[in-house]
């Protein structure tokens, strides 16, 4: 399953202005600018944060096990990007307030986090780290072994997905505090690595995301992603071979909306299109058949834009019972008012010459409702 949480609190902070806040700033900003001198080089990082409160909670109930979670910014329009760098994610290290400021306020806003202050300039707490006798400045972070991820980009803009399994696993064990991730290119403390992407005055352009202000439906969301399939078909018979080139599957009960609460069970029936003739109590054609295990999957597309938003994959296995196969979605992973189609993928015969893989878009469309 793909289980997606929506960022908690995030803001952009920036080098060249210290004391400014951006909590409600609708774009998150991992930008570097550089003087026509070279002389000058500033530079902006991203905070987010998610609670992971019921993704805890669910992997103590079993109900989650042994996931993998990325980090997903969306692109909002990225600018004169280099060919290639990559971008980072590390663990924030001490807690910061998201404050309620503009990057276009005049005057500006200094209540909430900045890159001098964790809280904003009335607190006046400042980011400080345990190894430096000072305070410094653009936020503290945890490195190391399994306190870092990463991500490369090309030239062309795109949306990121951050496999950071060990940092939120480090998360979830207690061994460091939620604080959320730092999002930023290679730098140290303060931006005094004269060698790193950051420091550097090697133009790379600006990154620029969606935030969980956005009135778009590209927030930041932190995905989980956990084979939840179970296999059990009963006295149901499985359909192999050339059958599944002409078969066909329907869902069964699916209603138009379900409400963004809802833990909902989808269930799909297979037959055989032209099944042979036999003797028995029950008609041929209403024969329910299996699809082939471990190689069957089901996808979620945005109906609106097309876009993927759980693709086929291990996360995304069909299950099945004696009653036929089926699938769980946990709705308020999903935006409410927004519509979402369903198609299916079996695959069968992998590296024989009999080898078949078949797509099922037959329109199934539900709506995810408030």
């Amino acid at each position: 399953m793909h289980y997606f949480t929506f960022a908690e609190k995030d803001s952009t902070i920036y080098e060249a202005s210290s004391s400014l806040n951006s909590g409600l700033d609708e774009i998150l900003e991992v930008r570097k600018d550089v003087s026509d001198s070279g002389n000058t080089v500033t530079v902006s990082r991203a905070l987010i944060r998610f609670d992971l409160t019921y993704i805890s909670a669910s992997m103590v109930r079993k109900s989650i096990t042994n996931p993998k979670f990325y980090l997903n910014l969306y692109d909002a329009g990225q600018t004169a990007l280099a060919t290639s760098q990559s971008l980072y994610a590390y663990p924030v290290s001490g807690s910061w307030t998201m404050g309620d400021g503009r990057s276009y306020d005049n005057p500006i806003t200094e209540e909430g986090c900045s890159w001098k202050y964790r809280n904003g300039s009335t607190d006046g707490v400042l980011w400080t780290h345990p190894a430096l006798p000072i305070s410094s400045s653009g936020a503290v972070w945890i490195s190391g072994s399994g306190y870092e991820a990463s991500h490369s980009i090309g030239h062309k803009t795109e949306d990121v997905r951050m496999d950071v399994t060990d940092i939120v696993n480090k998360w979830l064990s207690a061994d460091i505090s939620n604080e959320g991730f730092l999002v930023k290119r290679s730098g140290s403390i303060g931006n005094t690595d004269s060698g790193s992407d950051e420091g550097s005055t090697k133009r790379l352009g600006s990154l620029l995301f969606f935030s969980s202000d956005t009135h778009t439906k590209y927030p930041p969301t932190l995905e989980t992603v956990w084979n939840d399939s179970k296999w059990s078909t009963g006295s149901l018979s499985p359909i192999t071979g050339s059958d599944l080139e002409d078969s066909l599957i329907y869902m069964k009960g699916l209603r138009p909306e379900y409400k963004e609460k809802s833990k909902v069970r989808f269930r799909l029936v297979c037959r055989e299109r032209f099944p042979a003739k036999t003797y028995s109590t029950t008609p041929s054609n209403l024969l329910v058949k299996t699809l082939p295990s471990a190689s069957s999957y089901y996808s979620i597309k945005d109906a609106e834009t097309h876009e993927v938003v759980v693709p086929y994959g291990s996360g995304s296995l069909l299950s099945c019972d004696s009653n036929g196969n089926y699938f769980n979605l946990w709705m308020d992973g999903y935006q409410p008012e927004r519509y979402y189609t369903i198609e299916y993928r079996v695959q069968s015969g992998s590296g024989t010459t009999d080898e078949i893989d078949q797509y099922f878009d037959e329109g199934f469309t539900f709506k995810v409702s408030l």
